[in-house]
């Protein structure tokens, strides 16, 4: 891994064929993602889930009035006819939950504890309270499954890329047939706007081709005969046929769909607190019940039996812990609403958590920390030429090119243009362009094009993309176009080194020399060059095993369809959700809607705010839920008074919880 230098090298003066022309940039790369974000299928629907809940409550109410009017007749027909309708309704996941853990083997969990605690009020006739456990129960639960829905992990968007099909040539005729199905060997041909479905070689036609779908970068790659291409780019102008090289299965568009998979495979779901808290407190619980139900009439001469199980029973109601499942999700709750307010979307508490606990901090570069939009930084004149007349031979020459590149050198240019000033226009594919301008031949392109034409020239390399002029064969200067770094990008990795965050890297497809500007003004900590999307899984795996060790959690931030991969391996994946494409953003974690890099350390800020309020909730409901085990066990507690505690719990949970909404 390179670490940026200490300063910053200039441009070559020894030239060799290297390809640097603008309109042939190196590409870069990105990946996609899914983890162990299965939580659930994303259907989740808040109406449909409030209507039961709504009956509950209606019948729940329907049922204190039997009890009120009925009180002298204690096994009310009607007060059980209304009740326990409203109990299976409210309880119903809960109880089948239980049985099925149960068959399973895995019996001491909250389920289990929520169980036998309302059976046990259903048995001492104390119906409403049962219910109303169960009610508060299933509120917490909706907004945990609310939360649930949200972070439904898709790859559509990634499929979207799957090529439908290609054009197959035989016998001079062109059918159109499953990508599946086509040989190593066979021709196919692709019209300007489709797909390249196979990997091969161009035997036929020249165009350019958006490869940002594999490789993440906005510049167009021109294509010539000889040359290969892949599955997934998308061919822009010019007719193109290929000889196909691999089968679909081996392409690498499908390599990038099983990376996404195979990445998502290897990621565990985080097991939820209330789960691991409930395989010891429930146990402890249980047995502290049947100790209240049958010691105290062993040794107290002439103890009420039934007095002791009707106050074990109140244990076991006032130990569900219905305050503490409502007061997580609100915790949660909270947090997300605090980062959404800063235009963060977190699709689940998970990773809020998993902030906490952010010691690296790995960047994809193009769309990421740079803006994706190319500017021109610097024209450096030649052999008497001027800086005004460099620029606008280049922006008249480059006129009739819809290249970034050639935009980019227009919007410098900033004046209009004459058409009839160029003529004899010629696009030297793989190399640049020949043009008559007032009757001068201009030509404007990379390294490689001056070597053809003989044209001697002392740059040949540079930390930029570099525009060379040549004029009537003779060199006239070069012009670096770059794409910009963003405005936050300093600052976002400065306050990440404030909050402690001990690795910023880079990942890229671009070259070593662009790579190293970017770091070194940056002062990211170290980067990796030239890398394509399954080589930044590999990156990133070695990452993830050297911090697991000490449980630190890695990041990754991308933009690209092609850093769906990373995305979905690293702990927390996060995506620009501006400008970002659509499977990196459905695949992400973490989406940053603004496109600032300055918000992953926004990000880290409310998840740590938010754990830290998380557990003062946990704190305060098990406070009071202990202080009411102790009365209920003295027999100094009755279950509404622990109902009630628990409802100001959650109260407090919500006022606390609002908090996180005031991170600065």
């Amino acid at each position: 891994m390179k670490k940026p230098p200490s300063k910053q090298s200039g441009g070559s003066a020894c030239c060799s064929h290297e390809d640097e022309h603008s309109h042939a940039h190196q590409a870069h790369n990105h990946d996609d993602h899914d983890h162990g974000h299965r939580h659930g299928d994303g259907d989740f629907n808040l109406k449909s889930e409030l209507a039961p809940v709504v009956v509950v409550v209606i019948l729940f109410a329907l049922g204190s009035i039997f009890e009120k009017q009925l009180h002298n007749t204690p096994y009310s027909i009607g007060e059980y006819l209304v009740l326990i309708p409203a109990y299976l309704l409210s309880g119903w996941n809960v109880l089948t939950s239980a049985g099925r853990n149960i068959l399973r083997g895995r019996v001491f969990d909250e389920n289990f504890l929520m169980t036998v605690a309302t059976l046990g009020a259903i048995a001492i006739h104390q119906l409403p309270e049962a219910v109303a456990v169960m009610l508060f129960f299933r509120v917490g639960e909706l907004f945990q499954e609310y939360a649930v829905g949200r972070s439904k992990k898709s790859i559509k968007s990634l499929l979207e890329v799957r090529p439908d099909y290609a054009n197959l040539q035989t016998n001079g005729d062109v059918k159109k047939v499953s990508p599946d199905t086509v040989a190593v060997g066979d021709i196919i041909v692709v019209k300007p706007g489709e797909k390249i479905p196979l990997d091969g070689d161009i035997i036929e036609g020249d165009s350019q081709v958006d490869t940002s779908a594999l490789t993440g970068e906005s510049v167009p790659r021109i294509v010539k005969v000889g040359e290969p291409v892949l599955a997934g780019m998308i061919n822009k102008t010019g007719f193109l046929a290929i000889k196909v090289t691999k089968l679909f299965g081996e392409s690498s568009i499908a390599k990038i769909l099983d990376l996404v998979q195979n990445a998502s495979n290897k990621k565990a779901e985080t097991e939820k607190f209330i789960t691991r808290f409930a395989r010891y407190y429930t146990p402890i619980v249980v047995f502290l019940s049947l100790g209240v139900a049958l010691i105290p009439p062993l040794f107290i001469p002439n103890a009420d039996r039934f007095l002791w199980v009707y106050r074990a029973l109140i244990l076991l109601v006032i130990s569900c812990p219905c305050g503490l499942v409502i007061s997580i999700p609100l915790g949660y709750f909270g947090g997300v609403g605090g980062a959404a307010k800063r235009g963060i979307l977190v699709k689940g508490s998970t990773y809020l958590d998993a902030l906490t606990a952010v010691k690296t901090v790995v960047f994809d570069k193009t769309g990421t920390l740079t803006k994706g939009v190319f500017k021109v930084t610097q024209v450096v004149p030649k052999n008497g030429f001027t800086e005004a007349e460099l620029i606008a031979l280049a922006a008249k020459v480059e006129l009739q090119s819809n290249h970034p590149v050639a935009q980019s050198i227009r919007d410098a240019y900033g004046k209009k243009i004459d058409a009839s000033e160029v003529k004899d226009y010629e696009e030297i594919a793989g190399h640049g362009i020949r043009a008559k301008v007032q009757d001068r031949v201009v030509l404007a392109g990379n390294d490689r094009l001056l070597h053809r034409e003989n044209i001697e020239h002392d740059v040949c390399d540079a930390e930029e993309t570099i525009v060379h002029l040549a004029v009537d064969n003779r060199y006239a200067g070069f012009i670096l176009i770059a794409d910009e770094i963003k405005e936050d990008a300093v600052k976002a990795i400065s306050n990440l080194k404030k909050l402690g965050v001990e690795q910023t890297v880079m990942l890229t497809g671009d070259n070593q020399a662009v790579a190293q500007r970017v770091a070194q003004k940056l002062g990211l900590d170290s980067y990796l060059a030239g890398l394509l999307p399954e080589d930044k899984v590999s990156a990133i795996e070695k990452m993830l095993s050297k911090s697991g060790k000490d449980n630190k959690k890695v990041v990754f931030v991308g933009d690209g369809i092609n850093d769906a991969p990373v995305i979905a391996r690293a702990d927390v994946g996060m995506a620009m959700g501006g400008l970002g494409s659509d499977a990196a953003i459905e695949t992400a974690d973490i989406v940053i809607m603004t496109d600032a890099p300055s918000k992953v350390a926004e990000a880290i800020q409310v998840g740590r705010k938010t754990h830290k309020i998380v557990w003062q909730n946990i704190i305060l409901a098990m406070s009071v839920k202990g202080v009411f085990i102790a009365l209920g066990a003295l027999g100094l507690a009755t279950l509404w008074e622990a109902i009630f505690a628990d409802v100001g719990v959650a109260l407090l949970a919500i006022y606390n919880s609002t908090r996180v909404l005031k991170v600065n």
